[in-house]
């Protein structure tokens, strides 16, 4: 009979610290008497809605969260999901429909729960599935007027739900604000975000061949900077496919942004606020994920979780929360995951209950 009494005490002083350190980073956790895997507890799991981990099954978000998922990100393709706990954006879709939701599903989310798809200009790589993937689903773009002409005399021609924005201006989508602003390339009206939640903001700056003080601005208090680095200068240089009118274009000021100005572009905005840089647009051939990473350690940007965002498969979801109350004594070391051959940090536990 001690013997029992003392597992049951065991089992209690586990419950109570688990629920302790959950709840102090934002997880709901529940107990309950569930065999292992059976479909009563699948079912309840399940019922636990909130936002699913990348490794994991999924939990409750005591707190409101703003994060970031990057869909695919390169030189072939670009679309990023941005949500909360009432909203879910889509900027940008530039792979077909099909890809879109298919990649979409593998985190959860169905196309039509989506509450608008934004788009920063109007390159194909931006834009391919667009018209097909928002008749299908029946979401609404967001465009400025200029981008949105463009559109309508083309692949979206008659389409009805068009939500236009001045660029500069800010609007909001449920929950989040939205601050749009001028960035320079080579497109009718080029545009960039932030997005600014209860928790926090995450910046979207891709597709410029420079960052004017303006943009600098807009992205200095971010939490989470998507960022583009397209090319290495030398990779480029020495590319034999590219014709040197081409290779102009990108390294002029309304082209693209090199490892090395990215790089130069974060160190000087470093500060208090950022805490997670996820470089993206990486050029297929005169661009490496380890080059890019290690030209922003280079610069020294340290302290800062990186991530290399990669053309053919989906990134975690980084989470931007809100800030652990002061009384919370224990701190909680981030777990050290890999993405293909990169590493990254994911600063909320994955609770592996086995629920399927």
């Amino acid at each position: 009979m001690s013997g029992l009494r003392s597992i049951k005490a065991k089992v209690l002083t586990l419950r109570k610290r688990s629920t302790a350190i959950a709840e102090s980073i934002g997880i709901g956790v529940a107990f309950r008497k569930f065999k292992r895997n059976c479909e009563e507890g699948k079912i309840f799991f399940r019922a636990q809605v909130g936002i699913r981990l990348a490794s994991g099954p999924t939990v409750r978000f005591n707190r409101r969260v703003l994060s970031l998922t990057v869909l695919g990100s390169g030189s072939a393709g670009n679309c990023s999901l941005i949500a909360t706990n009432q909203c879910r954006l889509l900027v940008d879709a530039g792979f077909s429909a099909r890809q879109i939701s298919q990649r979409l599903e593998t985190i959860g989310v169905r196309p039509e729960s989506l509450d608008g798809i934004l788009i920063t200009h109007e390159h194909s790589d931006h834009i391919a599935g667009l018209a097909i993937f928002c008749r299908r689903f029946g979401i609404p773009v967001y465009a400025n007027p200029l981008t949105a002409e463009t559109l309508r005399r083309g692949v979206l021609a008659d389409f009805p739900k068009w939500n236009l924005f001045m660029t500069g201006g800010a609007f909001s989508v449920k929950d989040i604000e939205i601050q749009s602003f001028y960035v320079p390339h080579d497109a009718v009206d080029p545009t960039a975000f932030v997005f600014t939640g209860d928790a926090g903001s995450i910046g979207v700056l891709t597709d410029l061949g420079y960052a004017p003080k303006l943009a600098m601005e807009r992205i200095r208090q971010v939490h989470t900077l998507v960022i583009e680095t397209n090319h290495d200068e030398r990779l480029l240089q020495e590319d034999t496919k590219r014709p040197w009118s081409v290779k102009q274009r990108i390294l002029s000021r309304h082209g693209h942004l090199s490892n090395e100005a990215a790089a130069k572009l974060v160190a000087a905005i470093a500060g208090d606020q950022l805490r997670r840089v996820v470089l993206g647009h990486l050029s297929r051939d005169c661009n490496r994920p380890d080059i890019a990473l290690e030209t922003m350690r280079r610069h020294g940007i340290e302290g800062i979780d990186l991530f290399c965002a990669e053309q053919n498969s989906v990134s975690p979801a980084f989470a931007v929360t809100q800030p652990l109350p002061s009384a919370v004594g224990e701190k909680v070391k981030p777990i050290q995951r890999h993405c293909g051959e990169y590493e990254y940090t994911q600063t909320t536990f994955d609770i592996r209950w086995q629920a399927g």
